[in-house]
């Protein structure tokens, strides 16, 4: 009974570990500086959003969070659709508590689930960042290119769910395709 207790408490304390801690997205369709500022300001206004800050070289935004909150990437992606322009790119900052990633295996972190097209047994304990490669979160040609890397059902539809014939609990959610 202690032993089961102290799995318990120690697979609870890893969970609670792992977090996404910020997220870095580029905005296709931008000719100006009004262009980037609408973005900025459609960033700003999404609840769970605490900091945005543009790299106008790069035509980037870096997104930090507020304390307590869950990122929800399909709500950044509609937030920039809305200023009237598409995500491009988006990289996922996370800190991971000892972690083995496998090739198409779903990793919960925080409270999202993401599905891994390229990784490959790799270990990570520690800050990670990868990609989301989702159709509305790369070009078409790019996510023509990640389907290519896995032949599950999931990701070469597009379909976001159902990528597992298994009735685990975190497979019930949204699952996001990343590579790292």
């Amino acid at each position: 009974m202690k032993t089961a207790l102290l799995t318990l408490l120690v697979f609870l304390g890893l969970q609670s570990q792992a977090q996404i801690s910020k997220v870095s997205l580029q905005a296709s369709g931008l000719t100006c500086s009004m262009c980037s500022k609408a973005v900025k300001t459609a960033l700003e206004g999404v609840v769970f959003v605490e900091k945005v800050q543009v790299d106008i070289k790069n035509q980037q935004y870096n997104l930090t969070f507020k304390q307590g909150q869950i990122p929800d990437f399909d709500v950044l992606n509609k937030a920039v659709q809305d200023a009237g322009f598409s995500v491009a790119a988006m990289k996922v900052t996370a800190q991971v508590a000892a972690t083995k990633l496998q090739k198409d295996e779903h990793i919960k972190i925080g409270e999202q689930n993401f599905h891994f097209l390229n990784a490959g047994g790799q270990s990570v304990n520690g800050e990670i960042v990868f990609s989301v490669v989702d159709k509305g979160f790369v070009t078409a040609k790019e996510f023509k290119k990640y389907a290519g890397m896995t032949k599950m059902a999931c990701v070469q539809t597009g379909k976001m769910a159902n990528c597992c014939s298994s009735g685990d609990a975190t497979h019930d959610s949204r699952i996001f395709h990343v590579v790292i």
